[in-house]
């Protein structure tokens, strides 16, 4: 895409954020719904994103969980990744460093989708 061709996302919904900077915004990008998760996920703070998640694959033909954000997790979010993306069409973009360790270490990084942008995750 040029850069002239370039569309910002427009915000749709907002989970609010923690008061540890842990927040969900989703909107439409392409033929995608966007989940931009960022902040730490464990037991105590995977809430949110697990409800927008849950209802996201039930009303989206394709979600797209942007990782980038995410600057800790723990198995709580590699468990919802996993029940996520057997419950419908889910492909995780551009995980930080840390969620990209989390994958390989346990190698669900061969059982998830996993693309490097939203971009490549929306047109998968």
């Amino acid at each position: 895409m040029l850069r002239d061709e370039a569309v910002t996302p427009t915000l749709m919904t907002d989970s609010g954020h923690a008061s540890d900077g842990t927040g969900v915004q989703q909107y439409a990008w392409r033929d995608a719904w966007v989940i931009a998760a960022r902040g730490d996920y464990d037991l105590y703070s995977i809430t949110p994103l697990a409800d927008a998640l849950a209802d996201a694959i039930e009303k989206h033909t394709k979600v797209v969980l942007d990782a980038s954000g995410i600057t800790f997790a723990d198995s709580t979010l590699l468990n919802l990744l996993i029940l996520t993306h057997q419950a419908g069409p889910l492909r995780v973009a551009a995980p930080s460093n840390q969620v990209q360790r989390l994958l390989k270490i346990t190698g669900v990084d061969a059982y998830l989708h996993v693309r490097d942008t939203v971009d490549d995750a929306a047109l998968a």
